[in-house]
């Protein structure tokens, strides 16, 4: 089992200074943290009550989202082991070039560092640009990546069409340095998201589902994969624990990881912790993730 840390929780503990991220990410790359994730939001609009995945949206309008791709960069130069993530990317709101170019800068600039998590998105609000719709958006996903797949791993010229991408005799340079870049597709256990995983994915992103729902849909995928004719014991899936705390505040590790062991039974392959919900204030950074990476080291 290996351990992520979400960079959420921004406007509390950064708000002077949201470039201490970079701090940040260093303190979480000295202690061992496998894994750094940072979410994805354009903008934010007043309608948080639509937020389909917990029973509240658990931050404001005005809280900060950074960019990730631009801030992942940013951390990658000043990082060495850690593998950076975006937890997740809502990919429809990308063109295909654009997105191929940059997932292709970062994962060169980080020596081959980058594992992409992207989603649908659920906000409407963000798909402003008549392009970009909301109502069409898993199609216009699923020929984006598709289309992304084709320049970072066909022989140029390489030429592509969809019903919303096309384009003929590209070369797009330079290409990811991993000769496969990881995709990991975010979702609940639908057939829509084995197919994208079967097709086109490397990881699972599972959306509150229980230990068992976890399990009889990682059977499921891999089934799918081997029917692919890829390798099902490959799959990594990953998924979010809830930070347990003390009767003195303290975070208490034994407790937050304590579903470690059943999940990993049901086929998680690395859980995550948001830092926002990990520590209170920015001294504590170092003891924390010290703490953290030596559980899981």
């Amino acid at each position: 089992m290996k351990v992520a840390l979400t960079i959420s929780g921004l406007g509390r503990l950064f708000r002077g200074d949201l470039s201490l991220v970079i701090d940040a990410a260093q303190v979480a790359d000295a202690a061992g943290i496998h894994q750094l994730l940072l979410p994805d939001h354009l903008a934010m609009g007043p309608r948080l009550d639509r937020y389909p995945f917990a029973a509240k949206f658990p931050y404001s309008p005005e809280e900060p989202w950074l960019e990730p791709l631009t801030t992942l960069a940013a951390i990658s130069s000043v990082t060495q082991n850690i593998r950076l993530s975006t937890g997740v990317l809502v990919a429809p709101l990308r063109s295909a070039l654009l997105l191929a170019k940059s997932v292709a800068t970062l994962d060169v600039l980080s020596r081959g560092r980058l594992d992409l998590g992207v989603g649908l998105g659920w906000q409407a609000e963000e798909f402003a640009d008549r392009s970009t719709a909301f109502v069409d958006r898993a199609g216009r996903m699923d020929d984006v990546l598709r289309a992304c797949r084709a320049l970072w791993e066909e022989a140029p010229p390489v030429s592509f069409a969809s019903s919303s991408v096309e384009f003929s005799d590209l070369w797009c340079e330079p290409r990811p340095r991993q000769s496969r870049l990881p995709l990991w597709f975010a979702g609940g256990p639908k057939e829509a998201t084995v197919r994208r995983i079967a097709e086109l994915g490397d990881g699972w992103l599972p959306l509150g589902q229980s230990s068992d729902e976890i399990a009889s849909a990682v059977s499921r995928i891999r089934t799918a994969l081997t029917e692919c004719g890829r390798d099902p014991e490959k799959l990594a899936v990953r998924t979010t624990l809830g930070v347990v705390r003390s009767d003195g505040g303290t975070p208490d590790l034994n407790a937050t990881f304590a579903p470690c062991d059943e999940l990993a039974a049901a086929g998680v392959t690395m859980v995550s912790v948001a830092l926002g919900r990990l520590v209170e204030t920015q001294a504590d950074l170092k003891s924390v993730l010290g703490d953290v990476g030596a559980f899981f080291a």
